[in-house]
């Protein structure tokens, strides 16, 4: 008997993009989730320079349930959803210093100066860029090598991601909403918070982010994906997301497409700054111009974020991409909102 093909559906209403599979094809998806699938893609290892390298780990596809079925929850977590990824390779840490450095230090074209702002162009350049300096030490002088990247924006991470690609011929990423709460619960439906000390958070990270890959990894040997630095999604966050997905059908990767705005994007996982109960695997906060209010540029950087270092990211490549999220990059410029 040949699978039922899925049913594509694309719409406004939605905010984001979906795949959809029948109710028929899911037998009683809430009582038998999470759904772990056999899997056969391996860790690797990527070297960008002599001393740079870093490890992408294999997360398998499956299906779950999505949010909090806590009733005290956030109401951003809630309703649970139930939702089906591929499988994929997710960075074994969250993305260091030292890698970031060959991006936006190095760079043999240069950082691109700041533009005079007038008129928007009637086209923007597709070319990849990088940062312009911060107006400030960006490490805030908590440390840098072996140090997570801190107080980068949506855009620079976006732009992190393509210039990656570009540089080691595969297709790196952010993750989805999705994806990365799959690849945080490694498989178990449970949240409960860990130990306080097997995690970086507000009672024991002495009031900085810590070098990564320190802390207890999951399950899939993922470390920090729990507090350390929150960590950007490809999302536009929309906090009644979760409620735009079917209650009685799978969603096949759903995620919400990047825009021309600034804000509001999406972090996940709690941070160093943050209490222990904060750091979950469900939480969602959406980024906000308060998050760069001490830059006293003019424009404010749409590279830098002064007031969120307590924000970095880590990424993803996928076994095999999906078409809506090949080539999906920032749409975000000096000219936006």
């Amino acid at each position: 008997m040949r699978r039922a093909l899925p049913v594509i559906c694309c719409t406004a209403a939605l905010g984001g993009l979906l795949l959809l599979w029948p109710a028929a094809a899911i037998p009683q998806a809430k009582d038998k989730l999470p759904k772990v699938e056999p899997h056969t893609h391996k860790a690797y290892g990527e070297k960008l320079a002599e001393d740079v390298e870093f490890e992408m780990l294999p997360i398998p596809g499956g299906t779950y349930m999505i949010g909090n079925p806590n009733p005290k929850a956030d109401e951003s977590e809630k309703p649970q959803r139930p939702v089906a990824v591929k499988p994929f390779w997710m960075g074994k840490c969250e993305v260091a210093w030292d890698e970031f450095d060959l991006y936006w230090e190095n760079r043999p074209a240069g950082p691109p100066p700041r533009p005079e702002i007038g008129p928007k162009p009637a086209k923007l350049p597709d070319a990849i860029t990088s940062p312009t300096p911060p107006y400030d030490d960006q490490t805030f002088g908590y440390g840098r090598k072996g140090y997570p990247v801190i107080a980068v924006s949506y855009h620079a991470a976006m732009e992190y991601c393509r210039w990656l690609s570009k540089k080691t011929g595969k297709a790196y990423r952010l993750p989805t909403e999705a994806e990365w709460e799959w690849a945080a619960r490694a498989g178990s439906a449970n949240d409960a918070i860990p130990d306080v000390d097997d995690f970086w958070n507000a009672k024991n990270s002495k009031e900085s982010p810590q070098p990564v890959g320190k802390k207890k990894a999951n399950a899939w040997g993922l470390h920090d994906i729990r507090g350390n630095v929150s960590e950007w999604c490809i999302d536009e966050y929309k906090k009644d997301f979760y409620s735009t997905l079917p209650a009685d059908k799978l969603s096949l990767n759903p995620f919400s497409p990047p825009t021309e705005n600034r804000y509001p994007y999406t972090v996940r996982g709690g941070s160093w700054n943050d209490e222990p109960e904060k750091c979950t695997l469900t939480i969602r906060r959406g980024s906000s111009k308060t998050w760069l209010k001490r830059d006293p540029q003019r424009p404010q950087s749409i590279w830098w974020m002064t007031d969120a270092e307590w924000v970095g990211f880590r990424i993803v490549r996928a076994v095999e991409e999906d078409e809506r999220l090949k080539d999906v990059r920032s749409k975000v410029s000096w000219w936006s909102q």
